[in-house]
């Protein structure tokens, strides 16, 4: 059997700055960092000590620190994969939200969702998708009995359609909401080789 974690990171400082995250690199604040530390406690005393565990975790400082927590608790080194972070907003990262709405351009109701590009110099959802599905199939093809994943708000909804192997051309309209500081269990079975969504978006560590 197989169960992947899938956190994202608590409160960085382009959120209290008001600021476009994105690639912008970004620490976690104080409060942030406390709460890496609950979720690292979350995560421990759900998985039995006996069992085998891997971490995995985007390459940007909020979630590196985040997977620094959680290593510290489990004994573990992260490995860093820049596939796992969050989209790229192009020019408007580390501005005020100001600049994202000066340059923002929505996408269309339909035709090419997957290509469309938000802001100047920005990722489209397809970007996004390939590297977070690249990435997902390689966490998987480990034998690990847990893994745990640290990523973003956004490239969240990316990584649970790829556990879930949605098609990424059905992806247009896709969207998991998943508050800062969640942990979202999945779960794959022997037997069926069902791949469940147990949990999705658990904040109650955070309460």
């Amino acid at each position: 059997m197989r169960t992947l974690y899938v956190v994202t990171h608590q409160q960085a400082t382009h959120h209290v700055d008001g600021r476009v995250g994105g690639w912008y690199d970004s620490d976690l604040t104080p409060a942030g960092v406390e709460a890496a530390g609950r979720i690292a406690e979350a995560l421990r005393a759900t998985i039995p000590d006996a069992d085998t565990v891997e971490l995995y975790s985007s390459d940007l400082q909020r979630t590196k620190q985040t997977a620094d927590a959680i290593g510290k608790r489990f004994g573990l080194e992260p490995v860093f994969d820049a596939r796992l972070r969050e989209a790229s907003f192009g020019e408007a990262e580390g501005h005020p939200q100001a600049r994202w709405d000066e340059l923002f351009t929505p996408p269309p109701v339909e035709g090419d969702r997957m290509g469309h590009r938000y802001l100047p110099g920005s990722e489209s959802r397809g970007e996004v998708a390939q590297r977070i599905y690249a990435a997902m199939d390689e966490i998987v093809m480990s034998p690990c009995e847990h893994q745990i994943i640290v990523t973003h708000g956004y490239a969240f909804t990316f990584a649970v359609a790829a556990w879930i192997r949605m098609p990424i051309e059905a992806l247009g309209h896709a969207l998991f909401k998943a508050r800062s500081g969640s942990i979202t269990t999945l779960h794959e079975d022997d037997l069926y080789r069902g791949r469940l969504v147990v949990r999705l978006a658990d904040t109650r560590h955070l309460d």
